[in-house]
């Protein structure tokens, strides 16, 4: 493996979420607390416990694994995609690199700021909740699954994308959206059945459960269930990425 390659194309990627420190930082952040005073305080004191958790530490890690997830394919989408717009990704690409070691930089740096990101909104909250994690390593592990996966898919979204509008139509108007129906603010075990019945439909779900779990020790479903559901995106997203190289779809047009 070039590893002096990888190496250099992930510093060269941590070095541009540097730049844009607001953008990559600062912003998400300040969007998470508003949450924590609209959500934790507001609506919170209005809340009973659920599951014998405060409302305002209840919905912590549905809130970072919303900024996990629009982070991580806003980070990995526009990293491959800029690259496509200039037109040096043919420079890339005829580098003496092997397209796992282009991946591996890509999605390695877009996966970090997220976890960053995500470490720095659970410190945020302790400033705000009682926050408790039951079982830590599986909440790294969580997070480090959950950003990989997502960082693989905003690559994937990144070759497919044609302009600005394409890259950021899937995480604001579909992962967003399924996010919030995805019991990151509420137990779907509070809806009606028919409604619960339809929200396990939703793949977010089991996301947030799971990372729930490692919290608090109780998910909407079972933990098994959410990391062979995560798993199984993971495959299918390296599938993808295997196909697009192979091909050359979007990248050598």
């Amino acid at each position: 493996m070039n590893v002096r390659g990888v190496w250099a194309l992930y510093v060269l990627e941590m070095r541009r979420a540097w730049r844009t420190l607001w953008q990559s930082i600062v912003a998400p952040v300040i969007t998470t607390m508003l949450y924590f005073v609209v959500f934790g305080s507001a609506i919170g004191s209005r809340i009973e416990d659920i599951g014998g958790v405060d409302y305002g530490a209840f919905i912590v890690p549905g809130l970072m694994m919303l900024s996990l997830l629009t982070q991580s394919i806003s980070n990995a989408s526009f990293a491959i995609y800029f690259p496509k717009f200039t037109g040096t990704v043919y420079e890339m690409l005829s580098a003496p690199m092997s397209p796992i070691e282009l991946v591996i930089g890509y999605v390695g740096a877009a996966a970090t700021k997220s976890i960053i990101l995500g470490l720095i909104i659970l410190a945020t909250a302790t400033f705000f909740v009682d926050v408790r994690i039951e079982h830590p390593l599986a909440m790294i592990a969580f997070l480090v699954l959950t950003a990989v996966t997502f960082s693989l898919f905003g690559f994937i979204i990144g070759i497919w994308a044609d302009g600005f509008e394409q890259l950021s139509f899937i995480p604001m108007l579909i992962v967003t959206p399924l996010t919030f129906l995805g019991g990151a603010f509420y137990s779907i075990n509070m809806l009606p059945e028919l409604w619960r019945t339809i929200s396990l439909f939703n793949p977010v779900v089991y996301l947030v459960s799971g990372f729930r779990w490692s919290f608090y020790g109780e998910g909407d479903v079972s933990i098994g269930l959410s990391l062979g559901i995560t798993g199984l995106f993971l495959l299918l997203c390296l599938g993808t990425v295997i196909w697009i190289f192979r091909t050359g779809y979007r990248l050598k047009e």
